[in-house]
């Protein structure tokens, strides 16, 4: 083994986690996310020889990550069931407790219906990455991050709101 394949696999094993995250996030199938995990370490490793050392490796490696799982993801659109998100994390993106497993049945389902780069940034946020961090992944500017972070679930709360009216009816 040489030291660049060496050293790839040292980092792939410390950042594991962030492939089981998106992974998870963008496949409810086991099957699939195996799958999803395989194209995101083929494509970090055909990535690697440009990978810049300046930069956190965790930023680089969920760059990639979610554009290989937005294509995956549009690839196997028919196929897929939904994204899965963590219960506790789908209560902090909207700041308020549902009451129960219909409510956060309806949470899921409003932030599955997100587009692909909102879907990335609420991922990002979910997992605890900082703004800066989230901006440097996406592509786009910190300030528009937290906007669009506050956008996102101003929306999500006013459609969880409008569901609880509808479900009281």
């Amino acid at each position: 083994m040489d030291e660049r394949q060496g050293r790839f696999e040292r980092l792939i094993e410390e950042h594991r986690g962030i492939l089981y995250t998106v992974c998870r996030s963008y496949c409810a199938d086991r099957n699939e996310r195996e799958d999803l995990g395989q194209e995101i370490v083929a494509q970090l490793w055909r990535s690697f020889e440009r990978y810049d050392d300046r930069y956190a490796f965790s930023t680089w490696m969920y760059r990639v990550a979610l554009n290989v799982a937005i294509s995956y993801r549009r690839r196997m659109r028919r196929h897929t069931e939904h994204m899965l998100f963590d219960d506790a994390a789908i209560d902090a993106a909207v700041q308020q407790e549902p009451q129960n497993a219909d409510d956060l049945t309806a949470l899921r389902s409003f932030i599955e219906e997100l587009d692909p780069l909102p879907k990335a940034l609420m991922l990002l946020y979910l997992e605890g990455y900082p703004h800066r961090e989230i901006a440097e992944t996406l592509g786009i500017s910190e300030s528009n991050v937290g906007t669009k972070i506050n956008r996102i679930k101003s929306e999500l709360r006013c459609r969880f709101d409008q569901q609880l009216r509808e479900d009281r009816l």
